[in-house]
């Protein structure tokens, strides 16, 4: 009997098993369920399906769900089987942003941004804000978030920095035109603006650290793990690559980036993956996987978004899955990093109401994407609907 054997000889026996026959097995008895059903037995499996929180390096971003269930639901997300809804929608025509933070959703509307219950066990958005953050004369471009603080960046040139738990702000001595990027990780802000320039701050003072002349507008920033540099995307209107490494201390230029970049391909978001691996996208319509370990660093895998279209925003699990949002009729993508196609997609507005995905943020079980009148919301705990 399975269940007389000991413990590590039936975790050996269970490692040979796929998730249906694993699942069948749970089905012989209390015992042997109670024992199929432990995350170890699971952990695995889950790390070679989408989104599961398991990434590359071994790490769980979603400990509090058991993978059994995320292992469930990662058969949606490959499938691409969801019920999609529009969980706010607004009249004027914005450029939103977003970040989640656990069951707490962020959104950036005009000049405020607004934090939000999501109750993702139950399918269900919580349409008025708990907390709002303001002080900008113009639009708020983009933000970013640390366990304490708020800090966001305008079209008035203004960065705040406002405190999450008594909504206070501090005004830091901003760019002479907007904030086109930012971001802050323990203490640390790195800007960019139409201004062609990149500045160095930190939380203990309210003038930058250093400011860097970059000759081109600069879209996206990305600061490293481990805290030493940064990267920025900028315009690609120059005869530089439009992706270069930023030592934090000096504000020295470490390398640029591939080569051969054609005029105006400017890069709009990064995400750091892991310290040595870092996703671009932008303009020229490819998603690009660079391995900073490499001497030159460089391209290391690129997915071509199928219509040509230039992509605004990149997210990933940290092991398979990517997701992107494309510049026309609100596409949003799903990629198997094992693969070069497309693993799905999802139309969310209408020839007659094209709009670009500005930004997308996702969890174990739903994705949200910002559109410029609409924040939809793509529940994988269900089966697949229109939206409405």
């Amino acid at each position: 009997m399975l269940n007389h054997l000991p413990e590590d000889v039936l975790y050996l026996v269970l490692s040979f098993l796929d998730y249906r026959s694993l699942s069948r097995l749970a089905q012989v008895c209390k015992t042997i369920c109670h024992f199929v059903n432990r995350d170890a037995v699971w952990r695995r499996i889950a790390k070679e399906f989408l989104n599961t929180g398991i990434t590359g390096n071994g790490t769980d971003i979603y400990p509090h769900i058991p993978l059994k269930e995320r292992v469930k639901l990662a058969q949606n997300w490959y499938n691409g089987m969801c019920k999609i809804s529009a969980a706010l929608k607004w009249k004027v025509k914005l450029l939103p942003w977003l970040q989640l933070d656990g069951d707490i959703l962020f959104l950036s509307q005009a000049d405020k941004i607004g934090a939000y219950h999501v109750r993702q066990d139950k399918g269900r958005f919580l349409r008025e804000p708990f907390a709002l953050y303001s002080g900008h004369q113009g639009d708020v471009c983009r933000f970013a978030l640390t366990d304490a603080h708020l800090v966001s960046g305008g079209s008035d040139g203004k960065i705040l920095v406002h405190n999450r738990r008594n909504s206070a702000s501090v005004e830091l001595s901003g760019h002479n035109q907007e904030v086109n990027c930012l971001d802050c990780r323990d203490g640390v802000i790195v800007s960019g603006s139409r201004d062609q320039t990149a500045r160095i701050w930190t939380m203990a003072s309210d003038i930058p650290k250093d400011t860097i002349p970059m000759y081109d507008r600069v879209w996206s920033v990305a600061i490293s793990p481990t805290l030493s540099s940064f990267v920025t995307g900028t315009a690609g209107c120059k005869n530089v690559s439009p992706i270069r490494i930023w030592d934090v201390e000096s504000s020295v230029c470490v390398c640029s980036l591939g080569s051969g970049f054609r005029r105006g391909a400017g890069v709009l978001d990064m995400v750091y993956e892991s310290p040595f691996q870092l996703l671009t996208c932008g303009y020229d319509t490819f998603i690009r996987l660079w391995d900073l370990r490499l001497s030159p660093r460089k391209c290391v895998m690129e997915w071509e978004e199928p219509h040509d279209s230039a992509l605004y925003c990149i997210q990933t699990d940290g092991n398979h899955m990517i997701s992107s949002g494309s510049s026309y009729y609100g596409v949003v993508r799903l990629w198997d990093k094992r693969q070069t196609a497309c693993l799905q997609f999802f139309q969310l507005t209408a020839d007659s109401a094209s709009s670009p995905v500005y930004c997308l943020r996702f969890s174990g079980s739903h994705l949200y994407a910002a559109l410029a009148t609409t924040l939809c919301s793509l529940d994988f705990t269900h089966n697949p609907q229109h939206i409405r």
